[in-house]
């Protein structure tokens, strides 16, 4: 009797909750048209006198190959994105289509270096080089380097790429505007106790496509969804109007991450989407990806519960002091209540330790709001990439595409439903495409290398070729 007097008031309430809800439901047509708004958007970002404007950047970045599994050889890697930085030294193997990890060393970055000059910066970091190639006997060797760096860049070459601004707390002098790869061999040089080979600037979702691109040579897409969001994929020269020439193709960073900047997903915004970007760092910067990444996701089912408290909805109408503060919801929450065998007995325990009083019909009606505020994100993220691969499709002319999409990111990795409504929906959106999912391992890590395995491998191929014309 009691089981059933809690169905009864949790249908009664819930019925009254999803029309809260229902702004964050999006049809399959609701997506469809998403995906031609982003389709215009990208259209724009490879425009010659048009990409300034794009709110999709669509940033070239010369990687004009993904791996066809004769790269082999040692590379370093670096990855600077935050306060720590890793150096890493990655072998690909050929015989064995295996990118291994011999080693690697995280290093700190002090307060006092990220917000003093560039040259400390690169001092820093040339130096954490010098130890990690100590400690492995590298220091005669002259190894290509790929150089993950995570801020906003305009990549000029695979091995010039210029700082715009910096991000996540970093403040050094003399770097907007500069050449990182230079600053880096500038302060290599100072030591000059070692040297580096070629280098290749990576993005990280660039890493993520080509670390997945050498267990399978149709992975011609990389994605992230984690803290944020983001995408790459092979462009056919001949559309990328940005850089010269007409032949074979070049990878593409979309940059999605800011798809409704310029105003055109103002008819999906939330009530509780608007807070989130107008309380954010960077208001009305990313809208695409506040409405669905890690980093804002537990902060919309967060103003949603208040929301739903305040009208006695939940908690019999009493909050509690950590429910009410900005980013106590964390995102990992929504994952550990979708739990299909523990996620009541999870959810309980978290609005324990939100100091809320909750009854059984509370937790019920909080799940409900994790699965749609989730589900609602894996079907934005669908509808961007089915406009990815239907724009591949289409560029070559095809009827039917097949190909791979290598995966990254806490949100798809951890969440236990996220990738198979991402997936399910992508489907739906492009009926003509056959889309294989491969997680990746270290992109930023032994993608970096890859990157700079195949930019190797071309240059080598080039310079042969050179060779043999000269002697003709």
């Amino acid at each position: 009797m009691e089981d059933f007097y809690i169905i009864f008031v949790y249908l009664s309430l819930s019925l009254q909750v999803k029309k809260y809800l229902k702004p964050f439901l999006l049809s399959q047509e609701k997506l469809q048209e998403i995906s031609a708004r982003l389709k215009k958007n990208m259209i724009q970002g490879l425009g010659k006198h048009t990409h300034h404007k794009a709110p999709v950047k669509m940033l070239p970045t010369f990687v004009r190959a993904t791996p066809d599994g004769t790269e082999k050889g040692d590379f370093l890697a670096l990855d600077l994105g935050g306060t720590n930085f890793r150096v890493l030294y990655v072998r690909v193997m050929e015989e064995e289509q295996k990118v291994l990890k011999m080693d690697s060393q995280i290093c700190a970055i002090p307060q006092d270096i990220m917000r003093g000059t560039g040259e400390q910066l690169f001092d820093h970091i040339a130096a954490c080089l010098a130890d990690f190639l100590d400690s492995q006997n590298l220091k005669g060797q002259t190894l290509p380097l790929g150089f993950t760096f995570s801020f906003p860049c305009e990549q000029i070459e695979i091995d010039k790429s210029i700082l715009i601004h910096w991000t996540k707390g970093f403040s050094c002098s003399e770097v907007e505007g500069k050449d990182v790869v230079k600053l880096l061999r500038d302060a290599i040089h100072r030591r000059a106790d070692y040297d580096i080979g070629s280098v290749a600037m990576v993005n990280d979702t660039v890493g993520t496509m080509m670390s997945c691109g050498y267990k399978d040579q149709s992975c011609e897409i990389g994605m992230i969804i984690g803290t944020g969001t983001n995408a790459c994929y092979m462009e056919e020269m001949k559309n990328v109007k940005r850089v010269e020439g007409e032949d074979g193709r070049m990878c593409i960073n979309t940059e999605w991450g800011g798809f409704g900047d310029d105003g055109s997903l103002e008819d999906i915004q939330t009530q509780f989407d608007v807070v989130v970007d107008k309380t954010s760092i960077n208001p009305g910067i990313h809208i695409f990806e506040k409405m669905i990444s890690g980093m804002y996701l537990g902060e919309i089912v967060r103003l949603l519960l208040v929301k739903l408290t305040e009208d006695k909805l939940l908690f019999k109408g009493k909050t509690s002091e950590a429910l009410l503060t900005p980013g106590r919801f964390e995102t990992r929450f929504i994952s550990e209540i979708e739990e299909q065998d523990r996620g009541l007995k999870n959810c309980q325990n978290i609005l324990t330790e939100l100091g809320l009083k909750w009854d059984s019909v509370d937790v019920r009606l909080v799940r409900l709001v994790c699965d749609t505020v989730s589900i609602r994100s894996a079907h934005l993220c669908a509808a961007a990439l089915a406009t990815i691969v239907n724009r591949i499709r289409e560029n070559r002319g095809l009827d039917y595409l097949k190909t791979t999409v290598g995966v990254d990111g806490t949100v798809y990795r951890k969440h236990p439903n996220f990738s198979d409504k991402l997936q399910a929906m992508v489907h739906r959106l492009a009926p003509n495409c056959s889309i294989t999912f491969l997680v990746s391992e270290d992109g930023s890590g032994k993608g970096a290398a890859m990157v700079t395995a195949v930019a190797h491998l071309v240059l080598l191929t080039l310079n042969c070729k050179l060779t043999q014309d000269q002697s003709m």
